[in-house]
């Protein structure tokens, strides 16, 4: 259970609570399958100083500046000073008999304070825009591993994510957290069986992915992707939807013009029709992509109408209209990996973050 009150996560261990983490598997295209049209392309390969094999999980910028910090497995921490075109490694502060290997999986920033979260649990904060970065001890009894964090709009002030749907905020600085909902997903589920959601019976697992609206209102996708669950701020617990569509769900997120948007493990992406929480599947409609069969793995928006898509095996997609259509982009068809997310900190920075240490940058068009 989660205590709706005061909870302090100072002392302790780190959590070793597991986290599964839906890594994309790739389908071959059925004969005939139809291909996308091809885009021009707005993107290019940034060179790295780190190892291969290094999956890239998060990125962001201090506001208003060319400095951002980007996050990965095998405790990865670059920072770039020039808008993304360079990047330089971050020692982490962590302790010297530290035996952990940390993936780093969230970062946040609001003026010039910062946040970061990994797993084991880990939490990092700076009030220089990354100048020096301070750890923070969170609690063994914290239920699950932190998987994103927020920086909000006061000084001191974050909301946490846990992948066992554990949400906490602070006020002080991470000195004391009060928690948002009153027990975990899986207790949820697990008192509800008789709820009807496919999957929920008797439910152990953990959230893969999490995305959050800037209301507070999160989605979160269930390990399996057998369904899906949602909160908005003042609710005591998670609410759990049904998957729309017989494929299981890859991810989930948010648009431009705050609706929802979905993809199947397949490679199929379904829009909610409206920007509330879908009630029934006929809520949601089927968009064109021509993904043949390799699975998206997130979507990104630079603008209302302006959005890419990512996937499996170098899949890359371009929209116009706001995620209507797609056409395919082919720069990174020849990259030797999957990739996993796409990040716009604000129209002037784009990213595509990758396995295989795969980092591409947004390009703008000329004025």
């Amino acid at each position: 259970m989660v205590p709706n009150s005061t909870y302090f996560l100072g002392a302790g261990c780190h959590a070793r609570s597991p986290r599964l983490f839906a890594l994309a598997a790739t389908y071959t295209a059925a004969p005939g399958a139809a291909l996308a049209a091809s885009a021009p392309s707005r993107w290019y390969q940034v060179s790295l100083p780190i190892e291969d094999g290094v999956i890239l999980l998060d990125l962001s910028f201090v506001p208003e500046s060319n400095r951002g910090f980007l996050l990965g497995t095998r405790q990865t921490l670059l920072q770039t000073d020039d808008g993304g075109e360079t990047w330089s490694p971050r020692a982490l502060p962590t302790d010297e008999d530290d035996e952990f290997n940390y993936r780093l999986n969230s970062v946040s920033f609001s003026g010039k304070e910062g946040w970061i979260v990994g797993k084991p649990a880990l939490l990092l904060h700076t009030t220089d825009a990354g100048d020096t970065w301070e750890r923070v001890p969170l609690s063994s009894k914290l239920p699950g591993a932190p998987l994103k964090i927020t920086a909000l709009d006061e000084p001191g002030t974050a909301e946490m994510i846990t992948d066992q749907g554990a949400i906490y905020v602070t006020a002080d600085g991470a000195q004391n957290w009060k928690a948002a909902v009153e027990e975990t997903v899986a207790a949820t589920l697990n008192r509800t069986v008789s709820s009807g959601i496919n999957g929920a019976s008797y439910y152990t697992g953990t959230f893969s992915e999490v995305a959050r609206r800037d209301d507070g209102t999160y989605l979160g996708v269930s390990s399996r992707g057998n369904f899906y669950m949602t909160w908005e701020p003042g609710q005591s617990y998670w609410q759990p939807h049904n998957r729309n569509a017989a494929r299981r769900i890859q991810n989930m997120g948010w648009r431009a013009d705050g609706g929802i948007w979905l993809c199947t493990r397949g490679g199929s992406i379904f829009y909610g029709k409206s920007d509330s929480i879908p009630e029934t599947d006929t809520d949601f409609e089927e968009q064109k992509v021509g993904s043949r069969g390799f699975g998206i793995l997130d979507i990104g928006y630079r603008s209302d109408s302006e959005a890419y898509a990512s996937g499996g095996s170098g899949s890359l997609f371009a929209s116009s209209d706001g995620g209507a259509t797609w056409k395919r982009d082919r720069s990174a068809d020849d990259l030797p990996g999957n990739l996993y997310a796409v990040k716009f900190p604000d129209p002037k920075h784009g990213f595509v973050l990758g396995s295989n240490s795969i980092l591409l940058k947004y390009s703008p068009p000329s004025a």
